[in-house]
């Protein structure tokens, strides 16, 4: 049972109170708060469907009984008339004469009780015209009636119908009484089981702590879960909380190994940019020797160069750190975006890169946008670096496919090929990382398109992405 304070140790604050002991008084109070509105709920509409009942009744006698007396051929007397009435425990009559005498049938073994009459009912008696009713509420010999007394006409007495209330209200009390009871015992039953449930959430909640301080003390994140990985925690809240704790520790996990390997294998995404920079930086070395033409070309190299290695290095930040720059969007035409990023693979790679654009025009992030479009057509080129096809790049509605001729994708890979780190099969002896295409799907998720990828029918990959157009006008503006 509950732990309770224990006397001349005053209450402790609720804090302090264990958690069964909080479960079984909160579970009393809740029980003992909905027992109150819906038992009262349900006496209030019980006992005002009983009164009613019995109102309703008592008003179809009376009107029954009203109804016989006027359709009457000839004024109706006591000794002459047979009136078939309910005579029951709830219901009784008595005539009343036009001197005030009363009459009533006596059966056998029955109490004589005689209903009260005063002077209206006596005007009653001698009204003449049958059928007039007058009702009240009266008591006598400590028992409570509804009466009506209802006149014979020609002055020849009235016929009085009396309902016993007693029966009615004794029952609504006895109703009264049961749902007491059965409250009591409810929120007696609420308190025992909510003990029972804080000691069993207890123990789970014990377990759950202890791992929180483990991986709080030494930063590790391999603390065993009992029932982590196979459901056996249960399906409760707390076996749900297990369940979710297990799965953040392994997710926890996951990104710490994430992160080490994106630190190792950023390398390789910066490796293209940084090559052609030590490149241009060692062609430097000759510059008094270069014509004019040459030296303006290999600024503009470096000057682009650095540019994209800069771009790129801001990119792996927010692919770490789930970030985006705060680059303000504006209209973008893909076509001049697609010859941009052709003039830059050209000069890395010699590889022809053929640009077929319609005049598309979106609303995006410039930086973010070229460097969804340039990654896959690197890799178009670093997947085939003997291909003498040119790679393309086709624009139509928002819609742009880099397409090749290499070596295709796995149709098992399709659907993996814009993870994080996901590498194809083909591709694991190569350089990179397995950022490029996850940061394609990153960006155009932002700017609310989508990405794509397919194999061509006569060899080759398609590989890009959708995003939603301006309209014509705007297209023409730009």
């Amino acid at each position: 049972m509950p732990q309770m304070p224990r006397p001349g140790l005053g209450v402790p604050p609720l804090s302090e109170w264990r958690l069964g002991t909080r479960f079984a008084v909160l579970f009393a109070l809740v029980a003992t708060v909905v027992i109150a509105v819906v038992g009262s709920l349900a006496y209030n509409t019980a006992a005002f469907m009983i009164r009613t009942d019995a109102q309703n009744e008592f008003d179809a006698t009376v009107a029954n009984l009203t109804d016989e007396l006027r359709g009457a051929t000839q004024p109706p007397g006591y000794g002459n008339r047979t009136l078939t009435l309910l005579h029951s425990n709830s219901f009784t009559y008595q005539m009343v004469s036009p001197d005030g005498g009363v009459s009533l049938p006596i059966r056998p073994g029955e109490q004589v009780r005689f209903l009260p009459t005063g002077e209206e009912d006596r005007e009653i008696a001698l009204e003449q015209e049958p059928g007039v009713v007058h009702t009240r509420e009266d008591s006598a010999e400590g028992e409570r009636y509804r009466i009506a007394t209802v006149s014979l006409g020609d002055a020849q007495g009235a016929l009085q119908i009396g309902q016993r209330l007693s029966p009615t209200e004794s029952m609504l009390d006895q109703l009264a009484g049961q749902m007491l009871g059965v409250g009591v015992m409810v929120a007696i039953g609420a308190a025992v089981a909510g003990w029972l449930v804080g000691r069993g959430v207890t123990g789970r909640l014990v377990r759950l702590t202890e791992a929180a301080e483990y991986v709080s003390a030494t930063g590790r994140l391999d603390y065993p879960m009992p029932g982590g990985d196979n459901g056996g925690a249960g399906r409760d809240e707390v076996g749900r909380l297990g369940n979710a704790f297990s799965a953040m520790l392994a997710r926890l996990a996951g990104a710490k190994e994430e992160q080490r390997r994106l630190v190792q294998n950023a390398s390789h995404e910066l490796r293209t940019p940084l090559t052609s920079v030590r490149t241009n930086v060692s062609v430097m070395k000759r510059f008094d020797r270069l014509s004019p033409e040459a030296r303006e070309r290999l600024v503009e190299d470096l000057q682009s160069e650095t540019r994209e290695l800069t771009d790129l290095v801001n990119e792996l930040v927010e692919l770490a750190t789930d970030s985006r720059e705060d680059e303000r969007p504006r209209e973008l035409h893909l076509g001049a975006m697609a010859e941009r990023v052709a003039a830059r693979t050209r000069r890395r790679t010699g590889r022809d890169v053929v640009v077929d654009a319609d005049d598309t025009v979106v609303m995006g992030r410039p930086t973010a946008l070229e460097r969804a479009l340039s990654n896959p057509v690197e890799n178009a080129a670093k997947f085939d670096p003997g291909g003498s096809a040119p790679i393309e790049i086709v624009i139509r509605r928002g819609r742009v496919e880099v397409r090749d001729r290499g070596p295709g994708i796995d149709p098992a890979e399709l659907a993996h090929i814009f993870e994080r780190f996901y590498r194809a099969t083909s591709a694991r002896s190569l350089p990179g990382s397995g950022l490029g295409l996850s940061m394609v799907q990153d960006i155009v998720t932002a700017h609310g398109g989508r990405v794509l990828a397919r194999n061509r029918p006569d060899g080759g990959a398609v590989v890009g992405f959708w995003l939603p157009p301006l309209p014509p006008e705007a297209a023409a503006a730009e």
